[in-house]
């Protein structure tokens, strides 16, 4: 795929959508972390649906770590491996309190030695709260930079790289949103609905459907 398209593809989904962003619910940038946690092998609706209990009751570091790790997990039992994650939030509320001053790192080294952050989820904290040019590559924008040609790769680090090299720089801080409603509503797993898509003269994906 040429530099043109990809020009073309992301003038075409900021038109159509100019201000994207995450569907996870969130007021505070320790809200938006602990919910990208909770949604690992999970649905941002059902992560919703657990936080929207969990945060009017305890939404900072300190108030968690109170419930300790029984109490959060009467909130999040919804969540698939909730037991595992229940562990990890409360082991990072207690790390930002000890080392972070309860404030939620801008920087990648600091934000992956957290218990429960893994390289995705940090993206997601850098690219969401903080507005730096991070690309947390999920199953959704894999699938699309590999289907369309934008970015295609054998893995997520690979995909991650090549989106963010070959993503016009005026649209680098809201491409990862794009990618994800792309792939969630529209470039779907089972059966792309490319007759509703807006880029589907421009993908190049060789086997499109008339949906």
């Amino acid at each position: 795929m040429n530099k043109e398209k990809r020009q073309q593809i992301f003038a075409r989904l900021r038109d159509d959508n100019p201000n994207p962003t995450t569907e996870l619910n969130y007021s505070s940038t320790f809200e938006l972390l602990i919910a990208v946690i909770l949604s690992a092998q999970a649905t941002d609706v059902g992560v919703n649906k657990a936080t929207d209990k969990l945060y009017p009751v305890a939404n900072t570091p300190e108030a968690i770590l109170a419930l300790g790790v029984d109490g959060l997990k009467e909130y999040i039992k919804t969540i698939g491996l909730f037991n595992a994650k229940a562990e990890n939030v409360i082991k990072t509320c207690r790390m930002l309190i000890d080392k972070h001053q309860s404030q939620v790192p801008d920087n990648r080294k600091d934000l992956e030695a957290l218990p429960g952050v893994g390289r995705k989820t940090a993206n997601v904290v850098l690219n969401t709260a903080y507005r730096q040019p991070a690309m947390a590559v999920d199953t959704h924008i894999f699938r699309v930079s590999n289907r369309t040609k934008i970015a295609p790769g054998k893995n997520v680090l690979e995909v991650e790289e090549k989106l963010l090299r070959f993503v016009p720089k005026e649209f680098l801080l809201d491409a990862h949103h794009w990618l994800i409603l792309l792939g969630r509503y529209i470039c779907t797993a089972r059966k792309p609905r490319c007759g509703a898509c807006l880029i589907e003269d421009l993908c190049e994906f060789k086997d499109k459907t008339s949906d």
